[in-house]
């Protein structure tokens, strides 16, 4: 009979809140450079519609702006988006000892609405740093290749949204209310899919959870990352098209019910999954390479 499932809970204080910041950044390190070709597909399907399908925008941008446009804007998440992973995993991780620590039980694994509960947490944390960032990120991803292009690099772009929007917060954090909604959704689902399976597989095996193969390990994280989007992607297309809007008489959504409701009369509900072909093609790597490396960096690190 199979051994019952106990999660060994890592050292508390602060050397494990740096082992999981560690961790966060070498699995956000990795999901940029896997998923970076993918993203911007992905942004662009969500916010101009000259493209008939996502091949027709991967070999139209080859084609007119060249193979180095993939990484279009990379700068920026792969310094932001590993702080991000780190906040994710640091704010999951204290999380769930929290309640590890309320269910008066160290060590065994939550409830599932409690592993959610966690991931929605994280999710919230990493807002601050998400919202300006993927601002950032998208504006670049979005913007005419050659001499029409809007912004010179990720620090021009800052200078430029903030004056444009009238400061920081109108401006660089355009697009938050609806983010932390998508970010709450997205890690709640991501983490709770990921843990799940590994749970099961442990249960299942009677196996501890750090004996789990590899090769299991990001293939759950995969099926993870597929999870993510669909529990998201619509918060997610509203967020792209806030966040690529014009600002003063340009701007056609002033506020995130504005946008909703544009986007459902142009296009109805197909509009709120407008890109997610190329998003779930990306995401089973994206989010396979971040769990294989966050797992292994930690036992790596003790």
């Amino acid at each position: 009979m199979p051994a019952p499932v106990v999660d060994v809970e890592p050292p508390q204080g602060p050397s494990q809140a740096v082992k999981d910041l560690l961790s966060g950044a070498a699995g956000g390190v990795a999901q940029v450079l896997i998923g970076q070709p993918f993203d911007i597909v992905k942004v662009r399907l969500q916010t101009t519609t000259q493209y008939a399908g996502a091949l027709d925008a991967a070999r139209s941008i080859y084609r007119h702006e060249g193979a180095l446009a993939f990484y279009k804007g990379t700068l920026t998440p792969l310094i932001g988006i590993g702080a991000c992973v780190s906040v994710q995993f640091a704010a999951f991780h204290a999380a769930r000892r929290w309640f590890e620590q309320r269910n008066n039980r160290p060590g065994e694994r939550l409830g599932y609405a409690q592993y959610y509960a966690a991931g929605a947490f994280a999710g919230v944390a990493n807002t601050a740093l998400s919202s300006p960032i993927e601002h950032i990120r998208i504006r670049l991803q979005s913007q005419p290749h050659g001499a029409a292009r809007l912004y010179a690099g990720p620090v021009d772009c800052v200078r430029k949204l903030v004056a444009q929007g009238g400061g920081v917060a109108r401006g660089l954090y355009r697009g938050t209310s609806v983010t932390l909604l998508r970010e709450a959704a997205a890690y709640g689902a991501w983490f709770t899919a990921f843990e799940w399976m590994m749970n099961t597989d442990a249960r299942r095996t009677g196996v501890d959870r750090s004996a789990i193969a590899a090769w299991k390990v990001a293939l759950y994280g995969g099926l993870a990352g597929e999870v993510l989007w669909l529990a998201s992607y619509p918060l997610d297309v509203v967020k792209s098209r806030m966040q690529t809007d014009g600002f003063g008489t340009a701007q056609k959504y002033p506020s995130m019910r504005s946008c909703f409701a544009a986007t459902w009369r142009a296009d109805g509900l197909a509009g709120f999954w407008k890109g997610i072909g190329p998003t779930l093609l990306r995401a089973m790597p994206v989010s396979a390479g971040t769990f294989a490396v966050v797992e292994f960096t930690m036992r790596a690190l003790g």
